[in-house]
């Protein structure tokens, strides 16, 4: 008889120690101002940097290729599921990256899984910072290649792994900025690294793609690398772009070698026709309204200064992931629910998401905020936080 007791224990066991996560029923489009369960609250906790996700255009976009192609692809890539859609979006994100060939995934956690599994396997060896996404991690190990981890931020600790591994091809894995702690990578270390010890550099770009640099680029932009630095750009929708999905983009060889051996892109449908046709509308805007990546950085300088004024001790970060570190997770919790009764949305992170002791308020800004939003955030949080 299954064992359902052990289950319930080890939930109860979580409940304890304040780690138990609970689904909050959204009831509106998804913005600056939400309603969860039938409270409206103002939202701190989107990735939808750029306040994408219910633009009219994008709706208007994807409404209009539902009408044309329906609603489910149908099929994966290689059978009948890639429409035009697709094979246009992939055109316009080699071009907007810079790269020659761009590859569609139907999640960022599947192009982890397929990109590193298709390049690297028994007797290689995966290199990656300690504090990687966990989809990122989850690759290295189903690899089956030895999974090394590097300290956070910290390319010597990367050369010294290097410079010991008798691996027959290494991969060097690394988000571009950490979704939890809002840092960006040391993209011009990692490149380095990787040129001097015959490596392959993979970046992945979820939370910096269409935010940083002057056209949107990301990380690599922002420090000038290429396709010959940084081989591997892995990009997703669901944050900046405000639609759902992620691509890969690389040179020919590499898209080739993913779409004939990433399992995780052969054997899975392929995103519908309209979200596509949403992402291009949104690969537009991203190039086209510049503004909203200078609105964003000013209120993210806005609320670190803010912050400092008033004794908030925020983590190192310059990105729109702003996180207040707590350590205890009870006391997270119970800060994330006192905001929540003022009617901010703030959510609190916990191990394992995050490291023993280290619960924090992870706080993200938008596009779409306003000053006098940063403002009623900062004073809330200062009566919360510092009571």
């Amino acid at each position: 008889m299954v064992d359902y007791a052990s289950l319930s224990e080890e939930l109860a066991q979580r409940r304890e120690a304040h780690l138990y996560r609970s689904r909050q029923v959204l009831q509106s489009p998804q913005g600056v101002e939400i309603n969860i369960e039938g409270r409206q609250l103002l939202n701190f906790c989107s990735n939808d940097y750029l306040g994408l996700a219910n633009h009219p255009k994008l709706i208007a976009a994807f409404c209009q290729a539902a009408n044309e192609y329906g609603v489910g692809s149908g099929a994966a890539h290689l059978i009948t599921g890639h429409s035009e859609h697709h094979h246009r979006l992939e055109e316009e994100l080699a071009a907007f990256t810079q790269r020659p060939r761009a590859l569609l995934f139907s999640t960022g956690y599947m192009a982890n899984l397929g990109v590193v599994s298709a390049l690297a396997g028994q007797g290689d060896a995966v290199f990656e910072d300690r504090l990687n996404h966990a989809s990122l991690l989850d690759a290295g190990l189903l690899s089956r290649a030895r999974l090394q981890r590097f300290t956070h931020l910290d390319s010597d600790d990367l050369q010294s792994k290097l410079s010991q591994s008798k691996a027959k091809q290494k991969l060097i894995v690394s988000d571009g900025i950490f979704s939890m702690d809002g840092d960006m990578a040391d993209a011009a270390g990692l490149a380095k690294a990787a040129s001097e010890h015959n490596a392959w550099l993979m970046i992945d770009d979820a939370h910096g793609l269409g935010v940083l640099g002057q056209s949107g680029g990301g990380t690599l932009e922002e420090y000038q690398l290429g396709v010959d630095e940084v081989p591997i750009l892995m990009g997703t929708f669901g944050k900046a772009f405000g639609t759902f999905g992620a691509f890969v983009a690389g040179e020919e060889a590499l898209i080739e070698t993913l779409i004939q051996q990433a399992r995780s892109y052969i054997y899975t449908t392929a995103l519908p026709p309209a979200v596509a046709a949403a992402t291009r509308e949104a690969l537009k805007l991203i190039q086209t309204e510049g503004w909203r990546r200078e609105h964003l950085q000013a209120l993210i300088t806005q609320f670190r200064q803010g912050a400092k004024q008033r004794g908030l001790s925020l983590m190192a970060s310059n990105s729109a992931i702003q996180p207040l570190m707590i350590g205890d997770s009870e006391r997270a919790v119970t800060l994330s629910e006192s905001l929540k009764a003022a009617g901010l949305l703030i959510s609190a992170i916990r191990p394992p998401t995050v490291p023993q002791d280290t619960a924090r308020l992870r706080i993200t800004l938008s596009a779409n905020h306003q000053p006098e939003h940063v403002e009623r955030l900062l004073d809330a949080l200062a009566k919360t936080v510092n009571s």
